[in-house]
């Protein structure tokens, strides 16, 4: 039996259906596509960070709850005081932990769509069902009556909200939220990933609902290269969650470097700041554009509309040398759509000019 053979009969056929997921190459682009933080740190704090990494050892493993960094997650993110902490090697693994967790016989996770991918992929990696609810087409707000209907019929053991949401920026109301939490028979997260680039939060709603998770990441402040996130909540939910966890999964690198990064919070918070200022001024920029539409954002990055032409605007882009990312063809309410990272100001005009001789051309 060849390898071929051997792969198609012991390789899970939902395994073998599905594409990996692809992160295009970036080097020598202004890169621009996945929501990072466009700002190292500056020279002296960087210094000071290697002479700090010069004191740690890797010969041993290290803490395997990283109690030091648990704490000052818990400070810096507001987590109320009575709720527990689970880190994760970015928020990929606490999704997988969830799922891992939950599963079972005709068990599914839940979401809404255009959401983050990974929700999906990860139901399916696990041998979980899969729904997703489609978000309504004019502002990308949940669509209630779907969602009580989903909800009702299929009773998920799990469900993400992803607020803001990726890839549309929006927020969802607060009153829908609330109503998913109380018509979902197990588990809601709602995850804030883009929590540095709004003012709205659950954090503070933390055991006012037995079934309410909060999933938070550091990789949008600017720590995306550490791959750290969290979860908080109630400790009968995290000390199951835990059991799935695998041993001394945040490294000693990480764990050092992330400590360090949070001790000198205000460099990343004015960077913030600036990436909030950019969003606004290139919202406005686009929205003035001729033949583009750009939705208002509580993210990083921006969701941009150009009927019939949105290939051509991403191979145009790509072709000088900025890289975006392509939604169209993604799903049916993202056609011809692209989503913007917020990059530095010459990063940004470069892009604004390229769009701008796009339009008018």
């Amino acid at each position: 039996m060849s390898t071929a053979d051997l792969v198609q009969r012991w390789v899970r056929p939902e395994i073998q259906a599905l594409s990996a997921y692809h992160v295009p190459p970036a080097q020598g682009l202004i890169k621009l596509d996945a929501m990072e933080n466009p700002w190292t740190w500056p020279a002296r704090m960087k210094a000071a960070w290697l002479e700090r990494l010069n004191r740690v050892d890797v010969n041993r493993y290290p803490d395997p709850r990283a109690e030091a960094l648990a704490q000052q997650l818990r400070q810096t993110m507001d987590v109320p005081g009575d709720m527990e902490l689970l880190l994760g090697n970015g928020s990929d693994e606490i999704i997988q932990m969830l799922a891992l967790a939950l599963r079972g016989e005709g068990r599914s996770i839940l979401s809404v769509e255009p959401g983050f991918v990974m929700y999906r992929m990860i139901a399916l990696w696990c041998g979980m069902d899969y729904v997703g609810v489609p978000l309504r087409a004019e502002d990308f707000s949940l669509d209630m009556p779907a969602l009580r209907q989903a909800l009702e019929e299929h009773q998920p053991a799990l469900v993400f909200l992803a607020c803001p949401n990726n890839p549309t920026g929006n927020l969802y109301a607060e009153a829908d939220i609330i109503e998913v939490l109380e018509k979902t028979p197990g588990l809601v997260v709602v995850d804030e990933a883009y929590a540095p680039f709004t003012d709205h939060s659950f954090m503070s709603r933390l055991g006012q609902y037995d079934n309410l998770l909060v999933m938070r990441t550091v990789s949008k402040l600017g720590l995306a290269g550490l791959r750290l996130g969290l979860l908080a909540g109630p400790s009968a939910w995290l000390r199951e969650i835990d059991k799935v966890r695998m041993p001394y999964n945040i490294n000693v690198l990480t764990q050092e470097s992330a400590r360090f990064a949070l001790e000198h919070h205000q460099v990343l918070d004015e960077q913030t700041v600036h990436i909030r200022q950019e969003r606004m001024r290139m919202l406005e920029t686009l929205a003035a554009m001729p033949g583009l539409r750009v939705w208002p954002s509580e993210a990083n990055f921006l969701l941009v509309r150009i009927p019939g032409q949105a290939a051509a605007l991403f191979d145009h882009l790509l072709t000088n040398g900025v890289l975006v990312k392509k939604l169209h063809g993604s799903h049916p309410l993202l056609e011809d759509c692209l989503r913007f990272t917020i990059g530095k100001p010459e990063e940004n005009d470069r892009l604004l000019e390229l769009v701008e001789g796009f339009a008018h051309g």
